[in-house]
C-alpha cells in the first residue's frame, strides 16, 4: 500500500480503531518508517514523450541547482542567460507542461544539458526537452518532493541529486533516469528535505527540515526532539562523509511533557565559500525550550570536516511551534515566537578590496550584511518589510555586483466562514496588504529603490500581492513573482515593471491536458540558454492551486 493508502486506512477505514490515542506526529512517524516499499511500485503521472535516446551532454548555459554558482546569488549572467534586459518585453510562452493532477511543483525548476529537470508534491521526476517540452524519462520517488534537484556527477555520469519529504536522498542518472543511489543519512522519523542540494567537487550538502514544527499543534503530540543538520555526502555512492548538527546537545525531558532544545531548521540551501574553504547555512527557530544561540542564525561549517567555525545569531529568543497559532495552545512555548526563521541562503559576494560580506534577509523583515572573515560581524542592517510569521523576505534573494534585490511577502491572512471547508473556515489572503521588491546597495544596506506591490483586481476572488517567492537577477533585469500569479521583471535601475505575465489561468499542454497556473511561491525563475522557466501554483496558506510548468522565450521561439 501507498502511504496514502495507509493514511486512509488507519483515518477513515478498517484499521480506524488502531491509531486511537496516536498523535499526528506519531501516525506520520509510522507512514514514514512502513510506507516505503508500497510507494515503490507507483508510477509517475506521464511517461517518456520524446522520440529515441539523446544524449545528455553539459553546456555553458546551465541553472543547475538553487542558484548558478555555489555562493548562492541567483545571477545569471548574459551569456548564460541567453537573454539581455532589452529583450524582455518581449518574452512570449513557448510551451506549458501538465504536472499531474498532485502536480504542484515547490522546488526550484533546473536547466542542463537542455533539458528541464522538476519533481513535484506528488513525488514525480522530469526530465523535460527544454525546447520542445517532451519528456526524456520520468521517476517516481516513494515520498512528495519539496527540494529543487542540482546537477553533478556521480562516479563520472551525469547525475541529478534532489531529497524527498520523508527525507530520503536520491541520485539518478541525468541521460536515462536509472536511480543510481538513495539513502536516508538523518535518523529523526519526521525530518524531511526543503532545501535543494548544493553539489560541489564530488560532494553533495544538504540541510534538513522537520515536519515536527507544524504536527505538534495536536495536543496527543509530544514536543519536541528534531534538531536540523547539514549532511555531506560522497556523490558516488550516497555515503554519508560528515553530519554536523545545528543544536550541539539531543532533547531532554523538560517541564510537563516537553523536551528541547529541538528545532534550529535548516530551509535553504547551503552556500559555499570556496576561498575559506567553509560552508555556510541559515537557520530556522527553536520549536521549544531551551532557546539556542543558533536558531535565526547564519552558521559557518568547515567543508572538510563539518566543525562548526562560527555562528552569528541575528534574532534571539525565538521559540515556536505550530501550537501557538492553534486553539488552545499546546505545546506553544513561553516565548511564542516571533517566529523569524530564514528560509533564504545567506549569499556570499565581494565588496571590494578584498571585503567580503554574507547577505541575507529574514522573516523579521531585516536584511542583513555579516563579515565571513570576521565570525560574521555585523556589517549593516537595513529594515525591508514589517516582519510576521508569513512576513518580511521568505525563499530567496539574489545579487549581482552592486545590489541586493529582495522580494517581500507581509502577507496577511484572515479566516472566512465557508460550509464547504473542513472545519466550517478556510483561510484567504488579505487582497490589499503585502508585497513589493527592494533594491539595496551592497557596501552600505542603503535601499536604493522600491518597486510597490501590484493591486489585487476586485473581480479576482483569491488574490494576494505578496511576494514570497525567490528573486532571479539577470544583467539589467530582476524577476519576481508572487501570489496573484504574476511573474514580473522590473529594471534593475529603478525598478521599473519591464515584463509582467499571469499564469493563474488555464494552459493548453504539449503533454496531454491543460493545466493550471496559481499563485508563484517558493521557487522562482530559472533561466539559461534564452529561455525562462516558471513553475505556478501553491495552495497553502490560502494560495492558488495549480499543476504547470512554463517556458517563456524571445517572441515565443
Amino acid at each position: 500500500m501507498t502511504a496514502q493508502a495507509i493514511y486512509s486506512a488507519l483515518m477513515n477505514g478498517s484499521m480506524k480503531s488502531q491509531p486511537n490515542g496516536l498523535s499526528t506526529q506519531q501516525v506520520l512517524s509510522l507512514l514514514v518508517y512502513i510506507a516505503p516499499t508500497g510507494d515503490a511500485g507507483a508510477k509517475p503521472a506521464f511517461q517518456k514523450s520524446c522520440p529515441g535516446s539523446a544524449p545528455f551532454t553539459l553546456s555553458q548555459s546551465e541553472w543547475g541547482g538553487w542558484s548558478p554558482s555555489v555562493t548562492n546569488s541567483r545571477y545569471q549572467d548574459a551569456k548564460a542567460a541567453g537573454l539581455a534586459a532589452t529583450g524582455v518585453s518581449r518574452l512570449k510562452l513557448k510551451w506549458a507542461f501538465n504536472l499531474g493532477p498532485v502536480g504542484e511543483a515547490r522546488g526550484q525548476p533546473v536547466v542542463a544539458g537542455g533539458r528541464v529537470f522538476v519533481g513535484t508534491l506528488a513525488g514525480d521526476v522530469y526530465a523535460i526537452d527544454a525546447a520542445s517540452g517532451c519528456i526524456h524519462w520520468a521517476y517516481k520517488a516513494t515520498a512528495g518532493i519539496k527540494s529543487g534537484v542540482t546537477v553533478g556527477e556521480s562516479h563520472g555520469v551525469p547525475a541529478i541529486f534532489f531529497g524527498d519529504r520523508s527525507a530520503v536522498m536520491y541520485a539518478l542518472n541525468a541521460e536515462s533516469g536509472e536511480l543510481l543511489w538513495k539513502t536516508r543519512p538523518v535518523e529523526h522519523l519526521l525530518a524531511s528535505v526543503t532545501a535543494t542540494p548544493q553539489f560541489y567537487k564530488g560532494v553533495v550538502y544538504q540541510g534538513f527540515s522537520s515536519l515536527e514544527e507544524s504536527l505538534v499543534a495536536d495536543p496527543n503530540a509530544v514536543c519536541c526532539t528534531f534538531r536540523g543538520s547539514v549532511v555531506a555526502l560522497d556523490a558516488a555512492n550516497g555515503r554519508t562523509i560528515w553530519q554536523s548538527f545545528t543544536i550541539s546537545e539531543a532533547a531532554k525531558p523538560g517541564a510537563g511533557k516537553g523536551q528541547g532544545p529541538s528545532g534550529a531548521a535548516i530551509w535553504s540551501t547551503p552556500t559555499i565559500d570556496e576561498q575559506r574553504g567553509a560552508l555556510y547555512a541559515a537557520t530556522g527557530d527553536n520549536y521549544s525550550d531551551p532557546v539556542t544561540e543558533t536558531s535565526d542564525a547564519v552558521l559557518a561549517f568547515d567543508l572538510k570536516t563539518g566543525k562548526l567555525l562560527w555562528s552569528r545569531q541575528l534574532t534571539q529568543g525565538d521559540a515556536y511551534n505550530g501550537g501557538c497559532s492553534a486553539h488552545g495552545r499546546p505545546n506553544c512555548p513561553p516565548e511564542d515566537g516571533p517566529d523569524s526563521d530564514f528560509g533564504q541562503p545567506p549569499i556570499l559576494v565581494q565588496l571590494g578590496g578584498g571585503t567580503r560580506a554574507l547577505v541575507i534577509a529574514q522573516k523579521s523583515g531585516m536584511v542583513h550584511a555579516i563579515d565571513p572573515d570576521a565570525e560574521g560581524k555585523i556589517l549593516w542592517q537595513t529594515r525591508a518589510g514589517a516582519g510576521g510569521l508569513l512576513g518580511g523576505s521568505q525563499w530567496g534573494s539574489a545579487a549581482d555586483a552592486q545590489r541586493m534585490y529582495v522580494a517581500i511577502s507581509d502577507v496577511v491572512l484572515h479566516s472566512v466562514v465557508d460550509a464547504a471547508a473542513p472545519g466550517g473556515h478556510r483561510i484567504v489572503p488579505d487582497p490589499k496588504r503585502g508585497g513589493g521588491l527592494r533594491a539595496i546597495d551592497l557596501k552600505s544596506g542603503r535601499i536604493v529603490w522600491t518597486a510597490p506591490p501590484a493591486a489585487c483586481p476586485v473581480t479576482q476572488a483569491i488574490c494576494s500581492p505578496a511576494q514570497s517567492a525567490a528573486v532571479t537577477a539577470i544583467p539589467g533585469a530582476v524577476f519576481s513573482g508572487a501570489l496573484d500569479g504574476h511573474m514580473r521583471a522590473c529594471s534593475t535601475t529603478d525598478g521599473s515593471v519591464i515584463w509582467d505575465v499571469n499564469t493563474a489561468r488555464e494552459f493548453p499542454t504539449v503533454n496531454g491536458k491543460p493545466a493550471r497556473g496559481g499563485s508563484i511561491d517558493a521557487s522562482g525563475a530559472a533561466i539559461a540558454g534564452g529561455l525562462v522557466f516558471v513553475t505556478s501554483g501553491y495552495n497553502q496558506f490560502g494560495g492558488m492551486p495549480g499543476n504547470v510548468l512554463l517556458a517563456f522565450s524571445l517572441d515565443g521561439r
